[in-house]
């Protein structure tokens, strides 16, 4: 209804079958079609219409979760996706576009027709066609780049000043490539500038890499680019530039809301862990209570201890939960990692100690200070301290000397290393390979699996990557590396 009243002539089908019979009746220049359908998917729908009308522009409608299936799509040809709900204005853009598709491509086709009589008109008709290939490049949604044989820049469209924020009176003849191209990209053309024919680079495949803007930010593109010869000489170069910052923003937020809704069923989950807290809660009240009335000072202070311990597990319970829900960016501080991990040890000596496990440093004295979010890295290491302790208690084996070892290093890259180790009851690899999956724990009634989840999110806000490395029956290592500079959050 919306549509009609818009005033496009709608045919509709209540699956992807029914949909392509009509398709092929009708022949309607712009599809809608939905990706999740019965029997036939809007996948399979695309595939069918392309192959047997490349022309006809398709417009696949996803569900947030379904993010990868659109980039699909759009990898088969289809003009463009709108997710739902869909909003009205969203909708008007896509069809927008699948209209002006259509029309720069019947134009296209007919200038193609047309192309040899074109060669034998005048000088009059040279120069239309030469402002319409002019227009083409100018409006076309894609940056081109054009340059000479020294790499300076002669052509610069609307599609440019978009990604990079440059007019073209501030590029064309004025820089070179090198001032807008990532380093490696540049000094691949500029070499094939240099070179002759035979030597030339393949440049075809489009790669995903970054421009630099106007103002220095990195701007995610796809890119395709090649040297152009005229008699076996170079004459210049042509780059196509594809901006990623729209499908990239869409992955972050499919990412925040995947991340939302495991936060969603992990609360469902944590149900059961909150009953276990309030649960020794409550029986610390009881021994508290009796330990009052008969001034039982030995069991005034089970009883104390009891309420504190749970206390304690909520209070870790809430800020973890709360970690991972919230989107954060990291608050960087020139500190020494040896310095977090020796707070830590100290803060768990205690409890290691009461379980008869032996907490070991081993820190570098070199690494000096790095620039980390110390709160944020401290919360890392005190969940996989705590779960290794965890870990060795949980170890059957009398005959072993159980240790916790806490490590630090710097990599010759500059990166550097915390490391912690335990000889524990170690996991198998099934169990190894979720646990950095929602409501997953290996600690049965007494863990959430919130933990670790907090920890590789810190790691991963930090530029960072963690990994471990467990045998049944031997223990497990936890090694997180970090970068030796800020990750930057520009562009």
């Amino acid at each position: 209804m919306s549509l009609r009243s818009d005033g496009y002539e709608v045919l509709t089908a209540e699956d992807g079958k029914s949909g392509l019979e009509l398709f092929e009746k009708e022949a309607p220049p712009i599809v809608l079609t939905d990706i999740k359908m019965p029997g036939m998917d809007g996948i399979e729908v695309l595939k069918k219409i392309k192959e047997i009308s490349p022309e006809t522009e398709v417009i696949v409608v996803t569900g947030h979760g379904d993010m990868d299936v659109a980039i699909q799509s759009l990898q088969l040809e289809a003009s463009d996706f709108v997710t739902k709900p869909i909003v009205d204005e969203a909708l008007t853009v896509a069809l927008k576009r699948a209209k002006e598709r259509l029309r720069l491509r019947r134009m296209l086709k007919e200038y193609t027709d047309n192309l040899e009589d074109k060669v034998k008109q005048a000088t009059e008709e040279i120069r239309q066609r030469y402002e319409f290939e002019d227009n083409l490049i100018q409006h076309s949604i894609d940056g081109i780049i054009g340059t000479d044989k020294q790499g300076k820049i002669m052509i610069f469209n609307q599609g440019d000043e978009k990604i990079f924020g440059y007019s073209k009176d501030e590029v064309i003849g004025k820089i070179d490539i090198r001032s807008l191209y990532p380093p490696e990209t540049a000094e691949e053309i500029m070499q094939g500038l240099h070179g002759k024919e035979q030597e030339r680079q393949d440049m075809h495949t489009w790669r995903e890499t970054f421009v630099l803007g106007k103002h220095g930010d990195k701007i995610p593109v796809k890119f395709s680019g090649t040297v152009l010869y005229k008699d076996g000489e170079v004459i210049g170069s042509v780059g196509f530039l594809h901006d990623l910052r729209e499908i990239k923003q869409l992955q972050q937020e499919l990412i925040k809301s995947e991340r939302l809704a495991a936060t969603g069923e992990t609360v469902a989950g944590l149900a059961h862990g909150i009953k276990n807290v309030l649960g020794g809660l409550r029986g610390g009240v009881y021994i508290l209570d009796n330990a009052l009335k008969k001034e039982d000072m030995h069991s005034l202070r089970t009883g104390w201890d009891m309420v504190q311990r749970n206390i304690d597990r909520i209070s870790g319970l809430a800020m973890d939960l709360l970690n991972y829900s919230k989107e954060r960016e990291p608050e960087y501080e020139k500190c020494s990692p040896n310095k977090i991990a020796e707070e830590v040890c100290k803060l768990m000596d205690l409890e290691a100690k009461e379980s008869g496990v032996e907490i070991v440093r081993d820190l570098d004295p070199t690494i000096g200070d790095v620039s980390i979010d110390p709160k944020g890295i401290h919360r890392c290491l005190l969940n996989l301290v705590s779960n290794a302790i965890d870990a060795v208690t949980s170890d059957e084996d009398e005959n072993k000397e159980h240790l916790v070892r806490v490590t630090t290093r710097r990599e010759s890259d500059g990166a550097f290393i915390l490391q912690v180790s335990d000889n524990g009851c170690g996991m198998d690899e099934a169990a190894r390979k979720q646990i950095f999956s929602s409501l997953f724990s290996t600690k049965g009634a007494k863990g959430t699996g919130l933990g670790l989840l907090v920890t590789q999110k810190i790691v991963h806000e930090h530029g960072g990557t963690i990994r471990v490395d467990s045998v049944p029956e031997k223990g497990s290592t936890f090694v997180i590396r970090l970068p030796s500079e800020p990750r930057s959050h520009k562009g």
